[in-house]
């Protein structure tokens, strides 16, 4: 087999990622900031039943988008050989996403698949299926899940989501997965000034006494179609000296240097929740992530304008010393830090949407 090159959508730079074997250990591939990867999020589907405003706004993915055809997107058996070769360079963790994954079919298969390998793994979900799909995911070696949840109010969530699923299924697929055993379960609320503040105690209030954390996201300019602007932010410090006025708050170490969220939690042990503030407290320094599109592309960064096609390298014969040395030969050149360098000004620049490459 020839020589595999990979192009960098920053730099336009072309390199061979075999010259890295003799360069890089395997299992100390470091970009260039000295980040290690860790966390591999992939994106299973480009597919959503939900048309949230931030994410697929139905103007930019109404009924006549077209979306990936089949035979373009990942299989399973290819998924699963990306991990392995990431996993020789030191990844810990994936995090199954979408568009809405819990869509795509047989997915407890890649579960089973993944789980095999004795590697972490978790899932970003709407919850729509979750109390369809709960009991089959932890059988197949689900460990935790996350749910995307911007709001209680029925008639604000139909909003929010633009669709006809009522915020009771997704109350009742929580609840499915925290019997089936799933832990920890997770809320991730997008807060966009306006909108949904008013939701921000109400969740909080929900899910006190539950174990379930609920962790509140700055509203971020990830791709171009949601017509993002820095004053639809809502800073984390406003949100957290609101619910210091309802709530006797105290901090929560941080498990490790990575975690993306500030943790708090009820001084009497009733819950616990998270900030996550890409635009006001950028976490670039600590980033260890990448994601995998559906049609696999390895994106480093959830801002970047592109990718770097994984699948062709597979389809073009790459064996999993090849793909390792491709990986490797990527992440080493990794330069992303957008997060630290945002303004109104690079709000226009040229990125992926979320729902190819989930959050």
């Amino acid at each position: 087999m020839g020589a595999l090159y990979s192009t960098c959508p920053q730099t336009g730079k072309t390199h061979d990622p075999s010259s890295l074997r003799s360069i890089v250990p395997p299992s100390d591939v470091r970009d260039q900031f000295g980040r290690p990867l860790k966390d591999l999020r992939i994106s299973v589907t480009d597919r959503c039943n939900f048309r949230c405003r931030y994410c697929m706004p139905r103007e930019r993915f109404s009924e006549n988008h077209t979306f990936l055809p089949k035979r373009a997107v990942l299989s399973f058996e290819e998924i699963e050989k990306v991990v392995r070769s990431c996993m020789s360079l030191g990844l810990e963790k994936v995090r199954i996403t979408g568009g809405e994954p819990l869509l795509r079919k047989d997915l407890p298969k890649l579960i089973e698949m993944l789980s095999v390998l004795g590697i972490e793994i978790a899932l970003t979900t709407n919850a729509s299926l979750l109390k369809k799909y709960a009991k089959d995911l932890h059988s197949a070696g689900l460990t935790r899940v996350t749910v995307s949840l911007d709001a209680l109010d029925p008639e604000l969530h139909r909003t929010m989501s633009d669709s006809n699923i009522s915020v009771e299924s997704i109350l009742e697929g929580i609840d499915e997965a925290i019997r089936v055993g799933l832990s920890p379960v997770k809320i991730n609320c997008v807060v966009q000034k306006g909108v949904n503040e008013e939701q921000v105690s109400k969740l909080v209030n929900h899910f006190r006494h539950t174990g379930v954390i609920v962790r509140f996201i700055e509203y971020m300019d990830v791709g171009r179609t949601n017509g993002w602007q820095l004053a639809q932010v809502v800073p984390s410090e406003k949100i957290l000296d609101h619910l210091q006025k309802e709530f006797d708050l105290i901090p929560v170490d941080a498990e490790k240097n990575s975690d993306v969220a500030v943790r708090w939690g009820h001084r009497d042990g009733s819950g616990e929740i998270g900030f996550i503030s890409s635009v006001t407290s950028p976490f670039c320094g600590d980033c260890v992530r990448a994601r995998l599109s559906a049609d696999g592309r390895l994106v480093t960064c959830l801002f970047a304008s592109g990718g770097h096609d994984i699948r062709a390298l597979i389809h073009n014969g790459a064996g999993e010393e090849d793909l390792q040395a491709a990986i490797a030969a990527i992440w080493h050149r990794r330069e992303d830090r957008y997060s630290e360098i945002r303004s109104e000004d690079t709000a226009a620049l040229p990125r992926i949407e979320m729902s190819y490459i989930g959050g």
